[in-house]
């Protein structure tokens, strides 16, 4: 049997043809998404309303005496006054691959919210085949009047959809919206706790910069003492019991200012991590001063710290999940509806487009389990069970962000009171020292008291510089605890989390920015360089 061959003009009216029957079956199923009634079978979910004190217990030196309405700024590092540590945290904010790897999570599951709401959808399909066969003459029983060659060509489309009359695929739809939603939190926490941890790394540094100054001075000081002793001790005036104790405190003095210089390495090297660049290229010049800045943080009081926690409002989202599975867990009680149209033209040959040669088929199915061993039960029971269990971890997560709160407000007021009186204490300290060094040169007081004092100043001066750090330490988790101005409207919207539109096919590489959360698709290999800064 002969195959005839079309021409371009012909194959192009074919395909036409075909995408015209798809959209008539598009055209059908898409007022039947609006039309069918939907039952929700979810729970009415409202978040749990928890009765909290009206203020905090702890105090803290950095909290204004009025309650004010202004909220921290997101910026909150440049409350400490240190242009070095604004750069620090402009490189971070551009580089931390940690930090882009979770704007990557919240696009992803903006994608996978994308791909829950196709499933209610209709959903169309083109088609188009053709082949040529030839039979063995000798084939078994086949029949002496039918010609041994033949050719078949089809074309056609195919629809399908899911009313979904108990929302089960919206569930499923609004689960992945709240999910996205808690990736956005997540970015917020990400982004909140490397800004806190690079703060609390560079304050750890300067204190090692600090204590790495009054060795140094403490050495010169023991070496001049030391100096002098061996010239008494030359002179008959001291004995070598004199010399050995100097020798001792300098020796454990250098002891000391190596291992700090050791442990100031490493924690400059953790920075170099959170910028994103190689620890051997990386280098910030130390100080000798390390100085506590004054600042005012706004009032925030307990009831409002709910809006303005990340991890709190993830937590929440995932809450919200919960509910919408045990919508969905109840749908399998009752029946399922499925839609299904298909049509088409089938030839011998090319001649598709005949009224005789046009075939199609429509139908529905319904579908309900009778009896699956319990399957169904232990399904929604462990739903509901695992609702109660995103609840207490709410209120965990609640009641933890209440004691790191608590935490730090008084860990800065009691700290503040420490330095002030260990300043005191270097002052008399440093007295004492300078006494009786005076008296030791005079003969009036021993070589053991002159070093008795000058190990008390530097043990004091070390104390103080210790307990300053700390207080920076914890000013920096004061703010951290408060939310470090994050605040739930910061969430991207519900409509902002669908990535694209439903008939866009141009543009695709990375949704559009949403809650602030944007990623470099065009080039992600950027920062690659690990020996340059992102931002200089």
């Amino acid at each position: 049997m002969g195959e005839r061959v079309r021409t371009r003009p012909e194959l192009a009216h074919l395909l036409r043809t075909c995408a015209r029957c798809s959209l008539i079956l598009l055209a059908l199923g898409l007022p039947a998404c609006s039309g069918f009634p939907a039952f929700d079978l979810a729970p009415r979910y409202e978040p749990p309303e928890y009765v909290v004190p009206a203020s905090w217990k702890g105090a803290s030196p950095f909290v204004e005496a009025k309650p004010s309405d202004d909220e921290l700024r997101t910026d909150w590092w440049k409350l400490f006054n240190d242009p070095v540590l604004n750069k620090l945290e402009e490189q971070a904010m551009a580089a931390n691959p940690d930090l882009q790897a979770a704007a990557e999570r919240f696009v992803q599951a903006r994608d996978v919210m994308m791909k829950a709401r196709a499933q209610y959808l209709p959903h169309l399909g083109l088609g188009f085949g053709a082949s040529d066969n030839r039979e063995s003459i000798n084939r078994l029983f086949r029949p002496p009047d039918i010609s041994q060659f033949g050719t078949t060509v089809l074309g056609g489309g195919l629809a399908s959809w899911e009313p979904d009359f108990w929302s089960a695929l919206r569930n499923a739809t609004r689960a992945e919206l709240y999910r996205a939603e808690e990736r956005a939190a997540d970015y917020g926490l990400a982004r909140l706790s490397l800004q806190a941890e690079l703060a609390a790394d560079y304050f750890v540094l300067r204190g090692y910069d600090a204590q790495s100054a009054i060795y140094k001075q403490s050495i010169d000081l023991y070496q001049q003492s030391l100096d002098l002793v061996k010239a008494q001790f030359a002179g008959a005036i001291a004995s070598a019991l004199d010399v050995a104790r100097v020798e001792s405190l300098l020796f454990s003095t250098e002891t000391k200012y190596a291992q700090i210089q050791g442990q100031r390495q490493v924690t400059e090297q953790a920075i170099a991590i959170l910028l994103n660049l190689a620890p051997a290229g990386f280098q910030v010049e130390p100080v000798d001063d390390l100085r506590v800045a004054k600042f005012m943080i706004p009032r925030t009081i307990p009831s409002t710290l709910l809006e303005r926690r990340p991890d709190i409002a993830g937590m929440e989202r995932r809450m919200a999940q919960a509910n919408r599975v045990i919508g969905i867990a109840r749908t399998a009680f009752y029946p399922n509806v499925l839609f299904r149209a298909g049509g088409g033209f089938e030839d011998t040959a090319f001649n598709l487009i005949s009224l005789a040669n046009s075939f199609w088929s429509y139908g529905s199915s319904v579908s309900l389990p009778i009896f699956q061993g319990g399957y169904r039960r232990a399904q929604l029971q462990q739903a509901w069970s695992a609702y109660r269990e995103t609840e207490d971890l709410y209120r965990s997560t609640v009641l933890n962000a209440f004691r790191e709160v608590e935490n730090n407000l008084s860990l800065t007021d009691r700290l503040t009171l420490a330095a002030n009186r260990q300043d005191a204490a270097v002052g008399a300290t440093l007295k004492t020292q300078n006494l009786t060094t005076e008296l030791y040169q005079g003969g009036l007081a021993s070589s053991l008291e002159l070093i008795y004092a000058q190990v008390a100043t530097l043990t004091a001066r070390i104390d103080s510089v210790q307990i300053k750090a700390e207080l920076l330490k914890s000013s920096v988790g004061l703010i951290r605890a408060l939310g470090g101005g994050w605040n739930r409207q910061q969430l991207p919207t519900d409509d902002q989390i669908q990535p694209f539109g439903t008939f866009q096919y141009t543009n695709l590489d990375k949704p559009a920015p949403a809650g602030g959360i944007d990623v470099n698709a065009e080039n992600n290999r950027v920062h690659n360089d690990l020996t340059k800064p992102a931002v200089r």
